[in-house]
């Protein structure tokens, strides 16, 4: 059954709730910064300042909204476990999608330059499918649906196994390294924040099931 205690007046979840999504927005930016950096011909210094801020900002609201889920559970007691449980999952999860940002952008300090590749415009399409399904994310936290949540897992599945293909790909391949090891390291940045929005998707809509696939994907 999906859990509707993201919607819950009664339960005092609703500033917890808008900390949360927006502490997803701030993910998403920096994504698109650090993206910009690697895909869009943006310089490395042009967008590092705006991602560290940023994911300092991310940090501090993981901090404060674990904080806010103690004081719930110290003055509510432990009827709502199940939910503080699942947002102390999901908010770990946005925060590793934060850190995942700042290593593509790392991969731009390495000068790294994908802008003028042959594969530029399909590396592209597939950056903004990832951040549209961020904001599709913060829907999903604000209003829970299960179809709609049903569905983003399936479209989040496919890509994490199309990614999974493509590193394969890099690993076989007979391209120069320069070309081949950057892009197998961007994939997999990809696969991990791909598996972390799946992640709390579920914990947002189910908050006692878990599979392998939806795992956070840390070394």
């Amino acid at each position: 059954m999906v859990m509707s205690f993201f919607r819950r007046s009664e339960g005092g979840f609703e500033a917890i709730t808008a900390h949360t999504v927006s502490m997803l927005a701030d993910a998403r930016h920096s994504f698109d910064m650090a993206s910009a950096a690697l895909l869009s011909g943006a310089t490395h210094d042009a967008v590092a300042d705006d991602v560290y801020t940023t994911d300092d900002r991310i940090n501090a609201t993981e901090q404060e909204l674990r904080r806010e889920l103690v004081v719930h559970v110290s003055v509510q007691g432990t009827d709502d476990i199940g939910a503080v449980l699942a947002y102390t999952l999901l908010i770990k999860k946005i925060e590793r999608i934060g850190d995942q940002a700042k290593n593509i952008l790392d991969l731009a300090d390495e000068g790294v330059d994908l802008s003028a590749a042959a594969d530029a415009a399909d590396l592209t399409a597939t950056r903004r499918a990832i951040s549209t399904m961020m904001g599709e994310v913060a829907d999903i936290l604000s209003e829970p649906d299960p179809d709609a949540a049903a569905a983003f897992r399936e479209r989040a599945d496919t890509l994490r196994f199309m990614l999974e293909s493509r590193i394969r790909e890099c690993m076989h391949s007979d391209r120069p390294g320069s070309e081949v090891v950057p892009r197998a390291i961007l994939y997999r940045y990809w696969k991990r924040i791909v598996a972390n929005l799946g992640g709390i998707v579920i914990s947002a809509t189910e908050p006692l099931h878990h599979e392998v696939g939806d795992d956070d994907l840390d070394d």
